[in-house]
């Protein structure tokens, strides 16, 4: 690969890296062809970018951003899972993947400048949906101005 290609890439990750909620680093090693484009597939499917990287230029994209506390993890077969906007969605669909396949490694993630362990990553994929977060804080907060309608309404129905 030319100089000039590897800089495009290494650019190009750098932006994504910068804008993304959350990446995960996996290791893909002894995955053969069709599971990995299960994977992609399903990734894909939950709006997460997967791409398999070599690790110079996984150091280089890092740089000034908040991946480069995770490069030390850089070593072996890489590939990063980008979501920019549902940080539960990749860990979900890797965590479920790695269960059916014990051929995909979940390395480790970064989620606003903290590295997560696997077992951050685990922890993270037994949350809810962000859609299902919400509708329970919803029903939450129309709890309590419900109960006290029911409460003033019960008043004059006890008088009589």
């Amino acid at each position: 690969m030319r100089l000039e290609a590897k800089q495009q890439i290494a650019e190009d990750l750098h932006d994504r890296f910068a804008r993304s909620a959350i990446i995960v680093l996996t290791d893909y090693k002894g995955l053969d062809v069709t599971a990995m484009n299960n994977l992609r597939r399903k990734l894909r499917e939950a709006d997460i970018e997967y791409q398999v990287v070599k690790n110079t230029l996984l150091v280089r994209a890092a740089e000034d951003t908040a991946v480069a506390v995770i490069k030390d993890h850089f070593k072996g077969p890489s590939a990063v899972a980008l979501s920019y906007e549902d940080p539960v969605a990749p860990a979900k669909v890797l965590t479920q993947f790695a269960k059916d396949n014990d051929k995909l490694e979940i390395k480790a993630g970064v989620l606003n400048g903290k590295v997560l362990d696997v077992q951050a990553i685990k922890a993270l994929a037994t949350l809810p949906l962000r859609e299902v977060l919400l509708a329970q804080f919803l029903s939450t907060l129309n709890a309590v101005p419900t109960s006290f309608v029911r409460a003033m309404a019960e008043i004059p129905r006890s008088l009589l």
